[in-house]
């Protein structure tokens, strides 16, 4: 199912927020551009004014990236080890202008750098290279993969990898991990309440956490993919970064 060595991925998951708390505090300008980008996707009874915290976050043009958790499995003795590091604060480019250079240093020490992570294909690589941009930074090489050929790509994806090919299905990463007798990630919040648990709660911390559990999951979840034993509590080591 899968070809590449275990020691040349890297796990990757992204926690995004909307850009401000409410639209209220939009700019007029930018009140008008979420008015006309979500005139279309508004459900029966909302308001470009009530959706803006239900979906400007998950819109790149909208968000801002507040956590990226990054993995990496190495040998250790007769086993493995899945090292985890943390990038997070409320400034979005001081947190990508200490994650570029870590990811750097990760594609130089890992021959053949692949990126793993659950929807990464359609959420997590575009948001993070479309906010680099925002921020006035370079799409590093390994990360342009407007620019690869389809079979030059770095990538897996545990959704596709579990789609077999339907492009109809879609599996959450807390639903995978369940059927193939994964501890949910999920255990204390979910993706919907991490703007309230931001904005409302001013709780950074405890979105750290759900995104390194993330991370530990999409690493378990390959792991029963390739039909090999889970890591241990004991072969996770978490390595975090200062807060940005």
């Amino acid at each position: 199912m899968l070809q590449e060595p275990l020691t040349q991925l890297l796990f990757i998951d992204i926690e995004t927020v909307s850009a401000v708390a409410s639209f209220d505090k939009l700019s007029a300008d930018w009140q008008q551009l979420w008015a006309k980008k979500s005139e279309k996707l508004l459900p029966e009874g909302e308001t470009a004014h009530s959706f803006y915290p239900k979906r400007a976050a998950i819109m790149a043009e909208f968000g801002k990236v507040i956590c990226v958790s990054i993995g990496y499995l190495k040998r250790e003795g007769q086993g493995l080890q899945l090292r985890v590091k943390s990038f997070w604060g409320n400034d979005e480019a001081e947190l990508l202008r200490s994650l570029m250079p870590a990811l750097d240093q990760l594609q130089a020490q890992l021959k053949g750098l692949c990126f793993c992570g659950h929807n990464i294909r359609e959420f997590d690589v575009p948001y993070l290279c479309r906010r680099l941009l925002a921020n006035g930074m370079a799409i590093p090489d390994y990360l342009n993969f407007q620019a690869m050929k389809p079979w030059e790509t770095n990538l897996v994806d545990t959704l596709q990898l579990w789609k077999f090919g339907d492009h109809k299905h879609f599996t959450s990463l807390a639903l995978l991990a369940a059927t193939l007798g994964i501890t949910s990630p999920k255990d204390d919040i979910d993706g919907s309440q991490v703007g309230e648990v931001y904005w409302q709660q001013n709780d950074l911390p405890r979105i750290v956490t759900y995104c390194q559990k993330d991370v530990i999951t999409v690493a378990q979840v390959l792991l029963r993919l390739r039909q090999m034993p889970l890591l241990a509590p004991e072969q996770v080591v978490l390595v975090n970064a200062p807060a940005a």
